[in-house]
């Protein structure tokens, strides 16, 4: 799978850790910056590369990090066609995915640590939309966009 990753300085650290793992695990990772942890940068320039990389197809998925994960997921929920979810741990991150068919995943370094990263994106990674009743909320959020 392709995989656009985006972060802030104070996400660099764990966007490295991500980037390397997802290697590893065999997907093509499209690194969109930072480039480093010392420069202070914003979030929003990150979170919207993120968010249009995967909206234009160029990625089918994509990760992002900040500090909190809150404002780059508000960025990145900005690009219409983008459902980032802001995740804390594996559970919210498979939800993410099954319920809300969350094409992007947020989150923030200085809240969780590595370990509890890992898990997320694993489970991000393995999870499927359940249909049914999800489907129609999906569409719903859709329509949000073509509204905006």
């Amino acid at each position: 799978m392709k995989i656009a990753l985006g972060a802030d300085h104070a996400g660099f650290d764990l966007k490295a850790l991500l980037a390397a793992t997802l290697t590893e695990w065999g997907h093509e990772v499209i690194d969109l910056g930072t480039t480093n942890a010392t420069d202070s940068v914003d979030y929003p320039d990150f979170g919207s590369a993120v968010g249009h990389c995967v909206a234009s197809g160029e990625a089918e998925r994509g990760v992002a990090v900040c500090g909190s994960g809150i404002g780059i997921s508000i960025a990145a929920n900005k690009v219409p066609g983008v459902r980032a979810a802001l995740v804390h741990d594996a559970t919210s991150a498979r939800l993410a995915r099954e319920h809300n068919d969350a094409n992007v995943l947020c989150l923030g370094a200085r809240l969780i640590g590595a370990p509890v990263a890992l898990d997320a994106l694993a489970a991000w990674l393995g999870a499927e939309l359940s249909e049914g009743r999800h489907l129609a909320r999906i569409a719903k959020l859709s329509q949000l966009d073509q509204r905006a």
